[in-house]
């Protein structure tokens, strides 16, 4: 749950599309009366202990709005926020994401006073990017830099990637990075989920500042792979 809080925090301040997060306070007398608030994990079913929660807000009104978490490159195309899946690789690799990117996807409501009175008309997809558990190598807090972690499973996402540019302004931002941003993001962290680890999280907030300039040779790095997730890339990564 640190994690995802953390990670909310950093992604809106680089202004990377994600769900709002926040914290849900749920008592022993709210969840006796609601026996339909539980984790369901594969075939089991898992009470939800009482106190402070990490809440992820779903994209729009749930009875209107349907929410994909796979959409095919033909479809992929019609992500009207493509670049922000290039901005969240910056923050990956900075993180030491330990999984693969994950994103939902749901379509783009038109805007208030558009001339398209057609609700059905396709106005593309907006990407949203969610599950970040494994941040800071997950429980491990650790940085582990394999060169294909944090990718996206759809190569066509980066087929015009052609340098280190293309990363722009993520690179730059974390360069930049306010270490106020990760000060405000702790501070609000539970008491209770930081038993035992206030120093452990401290060493990792101070060891992700200092690894700001690593990303874009991090970045690089993956080009050297057997599979290049690159391949428009120009020899030596500017």
């Amino acid at each position: 749950m640190i994690n995802e809080w953390i990670s909310s925090a950093v992604l809106c301040h680089l202004q990377i599309s994600t769900p709002r997060a926040e914290l849900v306070n749920l008592s022993g007398e709210f969840l006796s009366h609601e026996p339909d608030v539980y984790i369901q994990l594969g075939s089991r079913r898992l009470e939800v202990q009482p106190g402070w929660h990490f809440g992820s807000r779903y994209p729009g009104d749930p009875s209107k709005m349907m929410v994909y978490d796979f959409l095919p490159d033909t479809m992929l195309e019609r992500v009207v926020n493509k670049n922000d899946l290039l901005g969240v690789l910056v923050f990956d690799k900075w993180a030491a994401n330990g999984d693969a990117r994950q994103a939902i996807f749901c379509r783009k409501e038109p805007q208030q006073g558009s001339v398209f009175a057609d609700t059905s008309r396709d106005y593309g997809f907006v990407a949203h990017m969610i599950d970040h558990g494994y941040m800071f190598g997950g429980p491990y807090w650790s940085f582990g830099d394999s060169p294909l972690q944090g990718l996206y499973f759809r190569p066509t996402i980066y087929k015009n990637v052609r340098s280190l540019n293309d990363f722009q302004p993520w690179l730059d931002a974390v360069l930049c990075f306010s270490e106020e941003v990760l000060d405000e993001a702790r501070k609000q962290i539970p008491p209770e989920w930081l038993i035992g680890e206030q120093s452990a999280l401290d060493a990792l907030l101070a060891k992700l500042m200092s690894r700001r300039r690593r990303v874009p040779e991090l970045i690089w790095e993956a080009t050297r792979c057997s599979v290049n997730p690159f391949p428009s890339m120009a020899a030596g990564g500017g």
